[in-house]
């Protein structure tokens, strides 16, 4: 009996190992502004997340799903309460989403200090990226200055000679403006913070219109950027001073709303839905056949984050419990991204490239955005630098 006993014994201790060291699904809690003017953002990149999953045959790493949403209202303290719960109650496996680099530095060290990845879909605050990187947060999108670096140095190969600066008050919006003046040279006129979600912009126009600038830069995501867009049209502004942004403010699913008034502005992007390569091709088809209208960077964004999770599960084999490897994963960034070539720093932030894009009309007579030049080639963030992280 005893060698049959003993058979018994490994059988018995491989099959726990087995439940113990690879799960039977993976529990993802997703987090975003889903409510307010903002909410077409979180909701983007959620639609793209979930196409994400759908294109892996609704599985990540071959592992089943359970999607949990949470809505964090832009509020810092409300996204801190939501995450807690997901990770205490919902036991999530990986956190991902925040829209707003204010709730993400309320959050990422608590998430992270939970043990749980934080997998950012969009937030990418320049302190996450330097002095204080995590190494369970890692940015899929990228940093906040960099997509406004690429107009600062368009603005300055273009001979701009000065430029009126706005923004709301709060990290991304500093981010944003810091980035700009890294590479334009030229005069700033003036650097105005605003109010975030602030709705009306006549005193503000009236002040810029009086400074008479070369060029403005904004940076207004959301419904922030379709009143200001639409004022500043509305004011006779777009005729009289060139009119710059980011892809933030002039991001797909706002558009519509902002009409004409969007037509023509350049603005800059990792990402467009013109750019030539065969996944970002099957993504923009799909995801107009799934929702029925243009993909935004945003969704661009959520689509590769499924994609890095799934990339990073497979390679554990499903083995959630080993922190490590999953870590180790997750920086091998071995997927296919719809901006092509994908790769993380030792920060966790993405080196990519960053293009110039133009708001038009397509075929159809829909605004959409599409490629005029290249702003930067495999470009780091400005604070890798002071990340203390080795790989």
């Amino acid at each position: 009996m005893k060698p049959f006993r003993t058979i018994l014994l490994i059988m018995t201790a491989f099959f726990l190992t087995a439940t113990v060291h690879a799960a039977d699904k993976i529990k993802i809690g997703y987090m975003a502004t889903m409510s307010g003017p903002a909410a077409s953002l979180g909701i983007d990149i959620l639609d793209g997340f979930k196409l994400g999953m759908k294109h892996k045959g609704d599985k990540l790493g071959g592992l089943p799903v359970d999607l949990v949403v949470g809505d964090d209202q832009l509020k810092p303290g409300v996204g801190v309460q939501v995450a807690m719960r997901m990770i205490e109650k919902e036991k999530v496996d990986i956190m991902t989403g925040i829209v707003f680099s204010n709730v993400m530095m309320a959050v990422a060290r608590p998430v992270t200090d939970a043990g749980v990845f934080l997998i950012s879909g969009n937030a990418g605050p320049s302190p996450l990226a330097g002095g204080q990187c995590l190494e369970n947060f890692f940015a899929v999108s990228w940093q906040n200055d960099q997509t406004h670096e690429a107009m600062g140095k368009y603005l300055q190969d273009k001979g701009v000679k000065n430029l009126y600066l706005m923004a709301p008050n709060y990290r991304a919006g500093k981010d944003g403006l810091a980035g700009v003046q890294r590479y334009f040279k030229g005069e700033i006129v003036d650097e105005v913070y605003t109010k975030i979600n602030q709705p009306d912009y006549a005193a503000e126009l009236a002040q810029l219109r009086a400074a008479e600038p070369d060029g403005v830069f904004v940076f207004y995501p959301g419904g922030m950027g379709i009143n200001f867009v639409k004022q500043y049209a509305q004011a006779g502004l777009k005729e009289e001073i060139p009119l710059y942004t980011t892809a933030f403010t002039t991001a797909q699913m706002v558009l519509p709303a902002m009409g004409d008034a969007a037509l023509g502005l350049l603005n800059s992007s990792f990402w467009s839905p013109d750019l030539d390569n065969p996944v970002n091709k099957k993504f923009v088809a799909d995801f107009k056949t799934e929702y029925d209208r243009i993909p935004s960077l945003f969704a661009a964004q959520g689509y590769d984050a499924a994609l890095l999770i799934d990339s990073a599960v497979a390679a554990v084999s499903g083995d959630l419990n080993d922190k490590d490897a999953l870590r180790a994963a997750f920086r091998a960034a071995d997927f296919d991204s719809v901006r092509g070539a994908f790769k993380f720093n030792h920060n966790h932030f993405p080196i990519q490239n960053f293009y110039i894009r133009k708001v038009v009309k397509n075929e159809a007579g829909e605004l959409t955005t599409e490629l005029v030049g290249t702003a930067f080639e495999n470009h780091e963030d400005a604070y890798a630098s002071e990340c203390g992280m080795k790989w």
